[in-house]
């Protein structure tokens, strides 16, 4: 019924959050700091852009099945208490776990591609100093 929005809501913090480091890092002289707060805010802006289309395919999908009307309120459960309960149970359960699962899957993505970056940065330090010494 409306468990899009709990991604959707998601997705609007982490892009403002996103956005204050952004700000931050342009207000820093250190250029190491710098590039770990760019890193951060571009793993955020990733991560807000899979919010927002998970978001969107179950917005089509609420849609779809005449759950979201163009006409005030919006929420076809919203016209009456008993449904309103549904809805914010649904929400609760349903928007939530989806929220924490496309959250958890990024979280994995982010530490194997630090993993994997770090691994290419020792290879590529331990390389240029073998060619030093040769």
């Amino acid at each position: 019924m409306a468990c899009f929005l709990v991604p959707a809501t998601e997705a609007i913090v982490t892009k403002v959050v996103s956005k204050s480091m952004e700000k931050k890092e342009n207000g820093t002289a250190n250029s190491e700091v710098v590039a770990k707060h760019n890193s951060i805010a571009k793993r955020l802006n990733t991560l807000t852009k899979f919010l927002w289309g998970g978001s969107a395919l179950l917005a089509f999908e609420h849609v779809w099945h005449g759950e979201v009307a163009p006409f005030f309120p919006f929420l076809t459960a919203a016209e009456n208490p008993a449904t309103l309960s549904e809805m914010l149970h649904e929400m609760s359960t349903v928007g939530v776990s989806m929220a924490v699962l496309i959250t958890a899957v990024w979280g994995i993505m982010t530490f194997v591609d630090v993993k994997i970056k770090k691994r290419v940065t020792q290879e590529v330090s331990v390389s240029s100093d073998i060619k030093e010494r040769e």
